[in-house]
Formats: C-alpha cells, sequence, structure tokens
C-alpha cells in the first residue's frame, strides 16, 4: 500500500481508488479478499469510519462484497468494471479536452493522430 498523498481529495474516495487500482494492476485477484478497514486505517492512519467509507464505496458500486463474518472481497468481473469505469474517465478528463486545444489552436484530426503517434513513438 502507497500512503496517501493528495490532501485536496477526501481521504475515503483516494482509499476506494487505492484498491480499485490494486484490482486494475492485478494486485488483487477477483474473488481474493481485501485488507480490513482496521488494516487501513492502522497503515494510513485514520479513523477506521473513515476507511470503511472508502470500501463501502465499491460495495456499492458491486466492486466489492462481504463475506460475513471473514471480510471483504474482490467481486467476480470487477476488473473488467473497473476497466471500463477507468477507460470513460480517461476519455472524459483526457480525451476530450484535448481534442476541445486541438480545435482551438486549428489543429486537425490528422495533425492530432500523427502528435499522439509521435508521443506513443517517444516512450
Amino acid at each position: 500500500m502507497d500512503s496517501l498523498i493528495d490532501d485536496s481529495r477526501p481521504i475515503f474516495v483516494q482509499i476506494a481508488e487505492r484498491i480499485e487500482d490494486d484490482i486494475i494492476k492485478g494486485g488483487l485477484l477477483e474473488e481474493s479478499q481485501v485488507p480490513s478497514t482496521n488494516q487501513f486505517a492502522s497503515f494510513y492512519r485514520i479513523n477506521p469510519a473513515t476507511a470503511a467509507k472508502g470500501v463501502n464505496l465499491l460495495v456499492d458500486q458491486g466492486i466489492l462484497y462481504k463475506k460475513r463474518g471473514i471480510g471483504m472481497f474482490v467481486a467476480k468481473g470487477a476488473h473488467a468494471k473497473l476497466m471500463e469505469k477507468r477507460k470513460e474517465q480517461f476519455f472524459a478528463q483526457y480525451v476530450v479536452k484535448m481534442i476541445q486545444e486541438a480545435e482551438k489552436l486549428g489543429i486537425t484530426s490528422e495533425e492530432l493522430t500523427d502528435m499522439i503517434k509521435r508521443g506513443v513513438k517517444t516512450k
């Protein structure tokens, strides 16, 4: 687990995003157990209720589910669901804004495509 670094966003949202990241990267597989809210609270030095709020956010989205008396687990299909969610966020946050800026600068779609290809080659 990485430490929380963004003081401008609610901690419970960051907890949920860290769990999402672990699922997307393969660190938490479907049907595997997620650290407890007390473990999150201890690691991040936060109130257990705050950690629980982040975990419950993912329960509400169908990413995690509770096994009574055992703990929280990654739901089947969670990886695919998160990939789709993150792709949509990427499109809205980056692609749409990039296209809008390109239009302001008079960049054609062909020029924009060439720029993207050039950027990919430099990696």
